[in-house]
């Protein structure tokens, strides 16, 4: 096992600029997630601490070693993709152990590795088959295998998950991390769902337009967005955002409604809170809104409703751990927690601590 440090990290396709600078610190044993919305650069990191892509600029680190000129099979890492990239004509067992064949392991060595992760990720019955007698998630548990056997320093996963149905990417996200606090490898996971990163990681790195918005636990991002866009990404569903004005007293003046701002400057602002913080308070408190749309699940509740009107108007969504009994059309009043609010600057997006 290994650190892997990216320092100053650059990529250019040939004019065009797609990474800028990117600094990230993964810890042994770590499992780093990078998210973010599609072309955010986020692959091509991946890419290029497996040696699948060239680096322009900076240097990209295995342990103590800077691997920029290091081809990939000398990088000791093993990755996942989201086509699995299965032999479609060989068994799961020859398919988990083909690299190690290649590298001319001695069969009983080959067997035993193999064996040993069949049973880590319950594919033992499944070693005769071929990869067409599998279902989706059968088929990346054999793709992990054969990352595993080979004993790597780093697994790098690129949206594993993406080709799979809702309830089995639940159930692979679950076998993915227990996989990962059993062997304890460093691990960096791509994805674009804010979920899967939320609920697998360490450390989440969140990127945009080739660039680094927030490194930390999930938990920070969730309570302690450094930006609009941090907070908009994090989180589902997503921060609501309304414009308002600081008055320097504590509160601010949003939607027409004197709310808690927890801040004595004055100014333009962007007044973030997120559904689970609003509740319904009594007429005449809080935000006025309409109801527009109920949707019930269940344990929850999610009322979807507008402040304002016309060109003013803004939605905002309302988590309720309860029944409610608002219907489309109704006035109600939104009171936001004031000790889980959120203030952005209005021109850099920043947070006002």
């Amino acid at each position: 096992m290994a650190s892997v440090t990216l320092s100053q990290v650059l990529k250019n396709y040939g004019a065009t600029k797609v990474v800028y600078g990117v600094d990230i610190n993964i810890a042994d044993g770590e499992f780093c997630v990078l998210v973010g919305p599609s072309g955010c650069g986020k692959s091509t990191l991946l890419r290029m601490v497996a040696g699948l892509e060239e680096i322009t600029g900076g240097t990209v680190a295995i342990g103590d070693n800077v691997v920029n000129e290091l081809p990939p099979k000398e990088r000791d890492v093993a990755m996942v993709f989201q086509s699995y990239a299965l032999y479609p004509h060989m068994s799961v067992r020859d398919n988990m152990g083909f690299s190690l064949m290649l590298a001319n392991k001695p069969k009983s060595e080959i067997d035993q590795r193999v064996n040993q992760a069949a049973d880590i990720l319950s594919l033992t019955p499944y070693l005769d088959r071929l990869p067409k007698q599998l279902s989706g998630g059968q088929r990346q548990r054999v793709a992990m295998g054969r990352a595993i056997v080979r004993k790597p320093q780093v697994f790098l996963f690129d949206e594993p998950l993406s080709n799979l149905d809702a309830k089995l990417r639940v159930q692979m996200r679950t076998e993915i991390k227990a996989l990962h606090q059993r062997l304890k490898v460093t691990s960096i996971y791509v994805t674009h769902d804010q979920i899967e990163a939320m609920t697998m990681a360490d450390k989440i790195v969140v990127l945009k337009d080739g660039r680094v918005e927030q490194i930390g636990a999930p938990l920070d991002l969730y309570d302690q967005p450094q930006n609009v866009f941090v907070a908009g990404f994090i989180g589902s569903p997503a921060m609501n955002f309304l414009k308002g004005h600081l008055n320097g007293d504590g509160t601010a003046l949003v939607a027409g409604a004197s709310l808690p701002a927890v801040s004595e400057r004055t100014g333009e602002i962007t007044y973030g809170v997120r559904p689970e913080h609003l509740s319904f308070g009594p007429e005449g408190q809080g935000l006025k809104a309409i109801v527009d749309v109920v949707e019930p699940t269940g344990a929850d509740t999610m009322v979807v409703a507008h402040v304002g009107a016309d060109s003013n108007k803004t939605e905002v969504q309302i988590t309720q751990r309860d029944r409610v009994s608002c219907k489309h059309g109704d006035t109600v009043w939104l009171v936001p927690d004031a000790s889980r609010i959120h203030l952005f600057d209005s021109a850099t997006g920043q947070r006002i601590n």
